[in-house]
């Protein structure tokens, strides 16, 4: 029993060493990862059946048991009192977050395919920057590099993004196939679900998921502000997802009023609601909420290109795909629109820092400046006024 605990504390001592932006892009990277599967995981469940109400319902209940307990206890001590003024904000980030999010997102991926919902949410870095720039949250200076790095860097991971879906060219990669593609195998079933919605209406669903991408962009950048002044993240995220839930029972009381939907029928059933559930709502909401917190929402944003490649990339895996010219363009693209946006907030942490130590030092301009460059991503959004006082 010692000797497992010891070995728990050495492992946690360990991440603990690792440098915070390493984190960061650690927990972005496998974020994508979980959604990626979570596109193909959800189109699987509509193909079976399962009424999307409560496909939602089912994966926000597993959501909020999952995270309440760590919320309660892990935060128990540093958790500011609820008030009423909090309530509202958790009832309308869940609103935005949640019920409108979840909704458009089922409902368009009903009438379009898991690779475009993919692809058409590579929007949501240039919403959200165009968002927090409205909102004052992201500042840019076009007139400084910093300002024309992460305008152009956003620029280049949709644009990379939409090359991986737009544009084949000639094949790079040939997998030789291992498993025989049938419609009674359960890759024959992923194959269809990757594939076109035939018979519904292609616009619907763009409009769905437009809807469902202005959401998410509102969503990230609406977080930044409670979190800063609610800064607990666990008991932000667990206060979400349940009025969440309560907004999407009271929905269901219309919409869904036959008890026999409410059944689950098969084993795949259940694995596509705890993998929702689990997935990409308990662990995603608590990373996303994490890295929003000490990244900023355009650092989560614009990690939403990544998610497209790896869609690609799973499908060339699991399906025997050929991996075409456009899945390299796309993702270069994708690796140069990343760096230039970070490089850019960097840079413009920098310039803030440097800022303030001068003003607050005007006699040791030099020394302060070598002693304060370097790389930092715990606060890239704040204005210059509020990081001077950070």
């Amino acid at each position: 029993m010692a000797d497992a605990v010891s070995g728990q504390l050495h492992k946690r001592m360990r991440w603990c060493s690792v440098p915070e932006r390493i984190q960061l892009h650690m927990a972005m990277l496998a974020l994508q990862f979980g959604y990626a599967g979570f596109h193909v995981v959800s189109r699987f469940a509509l193909n079976m059946g399962i009424s999307k109400i409560v496909f939602i319902v089912y994966r926000n209940i597993i959501a909020f048991i999952m995270l309440a307990p760590f919320a309660y206890f892990l935060e128990k001590k540093n958790r500011p009192k609820i008030t009423l003024n909090f309530l509202i904000q958790f009832f309308f980030l869940a609103l935005i977050g949640i019920t409108a999010n979840q909704s458009f997102y089922m409902l368009g991926l009903e009438h379009t395919s898991p690779t475009f919902a993919s692809a058409i949410q590579n929007s949501v870095p240039a919403i959200t920057f165009l968002m927090a720039v409205i909102l004052r949250i992201e500042k840019v200076q076009l007139d400084r590099k910093d300002g024309l790095a992460k305008v152009f860097g956003t620029a280049f991971c949709v644009a990379g993004a939409s090359v991986i879906t737009l544009f084949k060219g000639p094949p790079i990669y040939t997998p030789q196939p291992q498993f025989q593609v049938t419609k009674g195998n359960f890759l024959g079933v992923v194959g269809q679900a990757l594939g076109s919605a035939e018979g519904k209406s292609w616009t619907l669903g763009c409009i769905f998921l437009i809807g469902h991408c202005l959401s998410w962009s509102g969503w990230l950048v609406l977080q930044a502000p409670v979190l800063k002044k609610y800064p607990a993240r666990l008991s932000v995220t667990s206060y979400t997802c349940f009025f969440g839930l309560i907004q999407f029972l009271v929905i269901s009381a219309f919409v869904e009023r036959d008890p026999s939907a409410w059944i689950v029928h098969s084993g795949g059933e259940v694995f596509s609601i705890f993998y929702a559930g689990v997935v990409a709502s308990g662990i995603a909401f608590a990373v996303q909420i994490w890295c929003i917190d000490r990244g900023g929402p355009v650092f989560v944003a614009v990690y939403q290109p990544v998610q497209t490649l790896v869609v690609a990339i799973m499908a060339s895996i699991a399906l025997d795909e050929e991996f075409y010219l456009g899945g390299i363009i796309g993702a270069a693209l994708i690796v140069v629109g990343l760096y230039l946006v970070l490089w850019g907030k960097n840079e413009e942490r920098k310039y803030v820092m440097e800022k303030a130590a001068i003003l607050h030092n005007p006699g040791h301009e030099s020394d302060t400046k070598r002693s304060l460059i370097k790389p930092c991503l715990a606060q890239p959004l704040l204005p210059p006024s509020t990081a001077e006082n950070v």
